[in-house]
């Protein structure tokens, strides 16, 4: 018996774009926006969210940017922005300096797979500190530190 590879991240990303590159008209693709969406950027949503009690809401992409910025892909994974700071070690402190109205708190704990064209209004880019914050919430919320 013969066992198979799996191809290595490197040969997927090529798969990607030469898929992009051949793509049809006629595959669904995501609203396209002025620009790609990144890591670490803080979108509004206008669509009411059954996990948030059907109420709209701030979510920070935590996709990375080769899947957050392709077209051809249409969800992203994001930390969603809740309006209370608990003080978690997976939760990052955002407030009007980072372009949410009061003092919030990014969650780690609730990753969310977001569809793009639900994540309707850009806000902002979290700062090198506040990334850097993120980074190690993520690892803990997701248990990849010793």
């Amino acid at each position: 018996m013969t066992s198979v590879k799996p191809p290595s991240s490197d040969a997927i990303e090529a798969g990607w774009r030469n898929r992009r590159a051949r793509s049809s008209a006629t595959r669904p693709r995501c609203e396209p926006t002025e620009s790609a969406m990144k890591w670490g950027e803080i979108y509004r949503t206008g669509h009411k969210v059954a996990e948030r009690g059907h109420k709209p809401g701030f979510y920070v992409v935590v996709s990375r940017d080769f899947i957050a910025g392709n077209e051809d892909v249409s969800t992203v994974v994001c930390a969603p922005v809740y309006g209370e700071v608990l003080g978690l070690r997976t939760e990052v402190a955002i407030g009007p300096d980072d372009g949410v109205p009061r003092e919030s708190g990014i969650r780690c704990d609730f990753l969310m797979l977001m569809f793009k064209h639900r994540l309707t209004r850009f806000v902002g880019t979290l700062s090198d500190g506040k990334q850097a914050e993120l980074k190690r919430a993520l690892l803990h919320a997701l248990q990849l530190t010793r």
